[in-house]
């Protein structure tokens, strides 16, 4: 099993991996992902993966951290429970089957008003899409008939290769390098255009830092993100 942790330092990233797995320094191995020193704009950090030795090694949940497996492990019982489950794994693996293309689909996790389905396909990469933008439509296709079963209330979200993680990631890494290059500059920088979520994620980490603005612009479901110092619009 692998895990992922964050620090200040590596040594307190290390520090959080022990104390969380109960492990002893000598029963994992330490993977640097990314460091970023201080700025203007946001605090340092390094991230780490953890591969542990132990198999029997288990997160107390006490530190913030994200965990990966290469055998997918299952924060759920992957098989539908309930006739409304069953109605939504059968609905998205017809639907990408009549395109044309082999999926095996499975329940990920249950939150309250939200359930998680996972797409395992040779043809992924096209699942995704260009930015995700199909895997969106047919994450929307699956809300849309999740309300037709009455279930309006439930959010369903559909993932592959965990291109939702891999995507957030990016997205928080594209924020903070825009602010910088706005603070330099003092001009506004545009972003691709993004689902309301993206958008929604871009607000947020940026929502703090001194001298730096977001606003939303455009019409229709994928609208941009425009990036400016505070007073240029």
């Amino acid at each position: 099993m692998t895990y992922e942790y964050e620090g200040k330092t590596e040594k307190e990233a290390i520090e959080l991996a022990a104390a969380d797995l109960s492990l002893e320094r000598d029963q994992f191995d330490v993977e640097i992902l990314e460091t970023q020193k201080n700025t203007l704009f946001k605090k340092g950090y390094v991230k780490i993966r953890i591969h542990t030795l132990d198999d029997e090694a288990k997160p107390s949940g006490k530190y913030e951290k994200k965990e990966y497996s290469e055998n997918f492990a299952k924060a759920a019982d992957p098989v539908p429970q309930g006739e409304f489950e069953e109605k939504m794994v059968d609905f998205v693996k017809n639907v990408i089957e009549k395109m044309g293309y082999d999926v095996n689909v499975e329940i990920t996790y249950r939150e309250d008003k939200k359930i998680g389905i996972r797409l395992e396909s040779s043809f992924s990469s096209i699942l995704i899409g260009r930015k995700g933008k199909n895997l969106d439509a047919l994450q929307l296709l699956a809300n849309i008939y999740a309300g037709r079963l009455g279930h309006e209330d439930v959010r369903v979200i559909l993932d592959t290769e965990n291109y939702r993680i891999r995507r957030e990631e990016s997205l928080v890494r594209l924020a903070y390098t825009t602010a910088d290059k706005v603070r330099t500059s003092h001009n506004s920088i545009l972003l691709e255009p993004m689902n309301p979520f993206e958008r929604r994620l871009i607000h947020t980490t940026l929502n703090d830092i001194p001298d730096v603005e977001t606003k939303s612009e455009g019409e229709g479901l994928y609208k941009q993100v425009r990036v400016f110092y505070a007073g240029i619009r």
